[in-house]
């Protein structure tokens, strides 16, 4: 406690003249209220976050980091991954446009969202629903729930005969989920899709887990297809897969990094860094990234597990400009790329353009 004498106050210190010139700098940037009065956009409301604190500033931050990965004269190469129920949360378009408007150039997701992707283009769609429904009920209804969204499960299943029917038509051979989901994307016919607009912009899409998902079904379904058939299959080689995504790291002058949660995309994106050794290439890892989520590092498993961990592995550079948000993907990525979007950040860059000869990427060039 301070003592008085005297009238005057004492402090259980004096500071020195060096700490003095630290203490300024630490309180030299004053925490800004919003003032929602003044807010006529995102770019106004993310430019004001930058100024709060919490997951405020960090998604403040985020749009900031994606901002010096889009204007970086070195054009960096973008890998976007995707895990989670986003398609169901209503993120399709969103998605979509960050392929559509430049704002990435490769994407890595989950089989998942990919095929409620390909369920929408061919009509179908996702409904409101209640975490609290009576899902005994909705079993009998043949409605699957993803939990406040429903899908129709016949849908579902017209859906996995659709992609074994045209897995069966394919030459029989072996294929990276790139090749095969560039295929399948061309044979959608829906402008907000984000297959059939990564097929039309040639931005290669990998599903490393494509099995897990109801792609796989189909895949499956085509598999018993050829085999009662005698006939040859088709089969994904997700080998390849690692193959071809390190090549696209080793050919880049620089890579940056966006995690829409974790799981294996984000693992895959970081491990093609990794696995840049096999091309006597130190990439030194990606030159930015950033991550919105809400899982957290302390239980050890990969979704939660920080950007600065990932640099303990030479994922992530140890100079790299990073930032993450805990916040829920829903929320925060339409936030942030709502702020790159309306700063027409997509329009100065160069578009990318990957020449592909089988499973060797012979350049990377830019238009």
């Amino acid at each position: 406690m301070n003592k008085k004498s005297n009238n005057r106050i004492y402090l259980p210190k004096t500071l020195g003249e060096e700490e003095r010139v630290a203490k300024r700098k630490l309180l030299s940037k004053e925490v800004k209220s919003i003032d929602l009065t003044s807010v006529k956009s995102i770019e106004d409301l993310v430019e004001s976050f930058k100024y709060m604190s919490i997951q405020a500033r960090n998604i403040g931050k985020c749009a900031e980091v994606f901002e010096n990965m889009l204007t970086d004269k070195d054009r960096p190469t973008v890998f976007l991954g995707l895990a989670g129920p986003l398609i169901a949360g209503g993120l399709r378009k969103v998605i979509r446009d960050m392929i559509e408007y430049n704002l990435v150039d490769v994407v890595v997701s989950t089989g998942a969202i990919l095929y409620q992707d390909i369920y929408q283009a061919r009509g179908y769609k996702h409904y409101v629903g209640s975490p609290n429904a009576d899902d005994a009920k909705l079993r009998d209804l043949l409605i699957d729930r993803i939990y406040d969204t429903y899908v129709d499960e016949e849908k579902f299943i017209e859906t996995d005969t659709w992609i074994g029917k045209f897995a069966d038509l394919l030459e029989p051979r072996g294929y990276s989920s790139r090749e095969f989901l560039y295929l399948l994307g061309k044979k959608l016919n829906d402008e907000n899709s984000i297959l059939y607009t990564a097929s039309k912009r040639e931005i290669p899409v990998f599903s490393p887990a494509i099995n897990d998902s109801s792609i796989g079904i189909g895949l499956t379904a085509h598999y018993h297809w050829a085999k009662i058939n005698g006939k040859e299959r088709v089969f994904i080689d997700s080998i390849r897969d690692n193959y071809e995504l390190t090549q696209i790291v080793v050919k880049s002058k620089k890579t940056a990094a966006i995690y829409v949660a974790g799981g294996v995309p984000k693992n895959f994106i970081n491990d093609s860094v990794v696995m840049s050794y096999i091309f006597s290439v130190d990439t030194g890892g990606h030159s930015y990234a950033f991550q919105l989520t809400t899982d957290v590092p302390h239980w050890g498993g990969l979704s939660g597990s920080t950007l600065e961990e990932a640099t303990s592995w030479g994922k992530i550079s140890k100079k790299a400009t990073r930032a993450t948000a805990y916040v829920e993907p829903t929320v925060s990525l339409p936030i942030v790329v709502g702020y790159v979007l309306q700063k027409n950040l997509g329009l100065k860059r160069n578009r990318i353009k990957f020449s592909w000869d089988g499973d060797v990427l012979v350049s990377i060039s830019y238009s």
